[in-house]
């Protein structure tokens, strides 16, 4: 990806090495959809997060929607109302809009930019939910021990946005793995890169089978022999018409095997990347620690960008881009402010926190190819410029 920066929010962390692997690979194999690539692939994510099942898709948003349906396909939900993070990005919220949720917008902590625990509890109350969205924010863990013991009070599913925050933990496991679903993302500048591409992940072997046949148009074709059997023996469907019957209703937002087997490469490298982007975050922290939005106890393991809060934000950012240094709001800022949300809902809610980061946040560079030299680069011409907003 070309841009007119010097010193980029990201970069890719696809190797040349890995390309020319990957073209030898390509003229030697004839089949390149869904196949034995992507199943080994899943299988060593599963093994990384210490996950049972992950469903490969073509993108974190895809994996978003992938969950959104599978959970009306499920049956598990006892309504539709669900609670949706204030502070996050537009395909964390837009398939449940788009499938006919009730969405409620949560707003967001200034300890980590996850849910306000308040504010979540407060809506649990008065709406009585089935369903909880997180999104981890640039590799920040929400508050999940309160969260976890909402869902239980109230009786509610918990879906992580995982997408920002690949390989981060909270008490030495990783998120993504505390609710019944949760996304990730490989898109250009995310920890690792499939070119595009995404994860579902659940522990739940029923859930993991309704999105494995949801991914691929809603086909019986992943269900397990006995069960297949069993629907086409009640449905009067011949063998001859079995490969072509559909259970539930799906899309078709498989990726691929040549995205699989970038896959396969680029998750050796987690470990190694995740130690840079800490590093970058800490000679942040210790140059801009007075900026920093965000005041939570734990340490990122895998931090995606410094976010701060400035009140001369327009000012920053002009400045940086004659300085040639990339910078953006942090995530879409509040959701509740985006034309497609208006859109659907008139009436304003109060969410002093987002509006609050939606106005004034602004987070700088961090990625696997980014030096201390150049952080602390970035930082002094930060200090020149950014008036610290108190909160």
């Amino acid at each position: 990806m070309q841009t007119k920066f010097k010193y980029k929010l990201a970069e890719d962390t696809i190797e040349k090495s890995e390309i020319r692997k990957l073209s030898k690979w390509i003229l030697k194999n004839d089949r390149f959809t869904l196949g034995n690539k992507t199943k080994d692939f899943q299988k060593k994510f599963s093994n990384f997060l210490k996950i049972k099942n992950s469903i490969f898709v073509n993108s974190g948003s895809s994996a978003n929607l992938l969950i959104a349906q599978s959970l009306l396909e499920s049956k598990y939900l006892k309504n539709k109302v669900v609670i949706a993070p204030a502070l996050s990005w537009s395909t964390t919220v837009s398939p449940f809009i788009q499938l006919g949720y009730d969405v409620k917008l949560c707003d967001c902590s200034l300890e980590n930019l996850g849910l306000d625990i308040n504010h979540l509890e407060y809506l649990c109350k008065k709406f009585k939910p089935s369903l909880i969205i997180l999104v981890h924010v640039l590799g920040h863990s929400n508050d999940m021990d309160k969260i976890l013991k909402i869902c239980k009070k109230y009786n509610v599913y918990l879906i992580e946005d995982t997408c920002e925050s690949l390989a981060s933990k909270y008490n030495s496991k990783h998120l993504g793995t505390f609710g019944l679903a949760s996304s990730f993302s490989f898109y250009y500048g995310h920890h690792i890169s499939t070119i595009e591409g995404g994860m579902a992940c659940t522990n739940d072997k029923n859930f993991a089978k309704i999105m494995a046949s949801v991914r691929s148009h809603g086909w019986l074709r992943d269900f397990q022999v006995s069960e297949k059997k069993k629907i086409l023996k009640k449905n009067k469907i011949s063998e001859f018409q079995s490969k072509f019957s559909f259970f539930y209703s799906g899309f078709n937002i498989r990726s691929t095997e040549i995205n699989s087997f970038l896959g396969l490469s680029q998750i050796k490298k987690i470990k190694k990347i995740c130690k840079i982007r800490n590093r970058n975050f800490n000679v942040y922290k210790k140059e801009l620690n007075e900026y920093f939005s965000v005041k939570c106890k734990t340490k990122p393991l895998s931090n995606f960008g410094y976010a701060t809060l400035v009140k001369n934000r327009d000012k920053v950012y002009r400045y940086f881009t004659k300085k040639k240094i990339e910078c953006r709001p942090v995530i879409s800022g509040n959701i509740a402010k985006q034309i497609f949300w208006k859109k659907f809902f008139k009436k304003k809610i109060e969410l002093p926190n987002s509006d609050l980061v939606h106005k004034f946040g602004i987070y700088l560079p961090n990625h696997a190819n980014q030096t201390v030299r150049e952080t602390k680069l970035i930082s002094k011409e930060f200090k020149k410029i950014a008036k610290i907003k108190l909160v």
